[in-house]
């Protein structure tokens, strides 16, 4: 299971290419990519492996302040530029903070293997979400299986810096499933 939070399309993508990189080495392996907001404990239960990402804001994972300015400002971008804008789907509810306090349920230490990932700019003291996310696996539980990920997007939107989808589907391949 692969549960990702994403507003303008570019961590979705990695969740993505993560996935096919367990596929292809797991070929056996049922992998599903779930945004945070259908993420819901009976789909995270029987999971072998939960692999969990988001944007990186403010230096860390995302909040409901956070994404509700960086919506706000691309709409605004977008109006100034009059090009359509989209977000992604679900983009305006829960982040993966609120779904780790309210949604996910703990998992028996040992038992639940799990990884963790972001996407962030490339840019000085731009931080990474992946930290906090794999401490908050750990904190409920979960034995993470791989250093915490980071895959970089260009500016502070995307779109993905080339390569990167091609590193995130490697990184999937390497994961270890139970």
């Amino acid at each position: 299971m692969i549960v990702y939070e994403s507003l303008f399309g570019n961590t979705r993508e990695i969740a993505d290419a993560i996935g096919e990189g367990v596929k292809e080495t797991h070929p056996d392996a049922e992998v599903e990519c779930v945004a945070v907001v259908d993420a819901l404990p009976e789909r995270i239960g029987p999971t072998d492996l939960l692999v969990v990402g988001g944007p990186t804001h403010m230096r860390g994972m995302s909040t409901g302040m956070s994404r509700k300015m960086g919506l706000k400002a691309e709409k605004q971008e977008a109006e100034n530029r009059e090009r359509p804008f989209t977000p992604e789907e679900g983009a305006e509810g829960p982040g993966v903070r609120n779904w780790f306090h309210d949604t996910l349920p703990k998992a028996h230490t040992g038992t639940h293997s799990a990884a963790a990932f972001d996407t962030r700019a490339d840019m000085r003291l731009a931080g990474a979400a992946a930290n906090g996310i794999a401490r908050r696996l750990r904190g409920q539980g979960y034995e993470l299986v791989a250093e915490p990920a980071g895959f970089v997007i260009e500016g502070t939107e995307g779109p993905l810096r080339a390569g990167e989808r091609d590193r995130a589907k490697a990184w999937g391949a390497a994961l270890q499933v139970a």
